[in-house]
């Protein structure tokens, strides 16, 4: 379903690696690479340049997608293929900084997971 993605965004892949880890080991991630001392779902390490292949890293804390889910009133399934989506949605070109940029997201995300789910 991810490579279908990328095949929809016409982005082609060399390697993407997918770490599922925990709050705590994700919160280390943010502080140390990205300054940011929150806790967060994903982080997306990309290592290629525009136009090239994807060739990324990309971390999934289990624990905020088990809480999101239940925050979001939904089921876990879903929340977790949202974030997968918008990690590999980040690596097809798409922001979510500003608030059109993140309706913009959030539609690609919901398109993605209703022809996937």
């Amino acid at each position: 379903m991810v490579i279908n993605l990328f095949q929809q965004e016409e982005t082609e892949i060399e390697h993407i690696n997918y770490i599922f880890c925990t709050d705590e080991y994700l919160l280390g991630l943010n502080q140390q690479y990205l300054s940011h001392d929150t806790l967060t779902d994903i982080i997306t390490f990309h290592y290629h340049q525009k136009g090239d292949p994807v060739h990324s890293d990309v971390y999934i804390s289990w624990d905020r997608v088990k809480d999101n889910a239940v925050n979001f009133k939904t089921t876990y399934r879903r929340e977790l293929h949202r974030v997968i989506f918008h990690g590999a949605l980040h690596l097809c070109g798409y922001k979510d900084k500003t608030t059109k940029d993140q309706k913009l997201m959030r539609q690609m995300e919901d398109k993605y997971l209703s022809m996937f789910l």
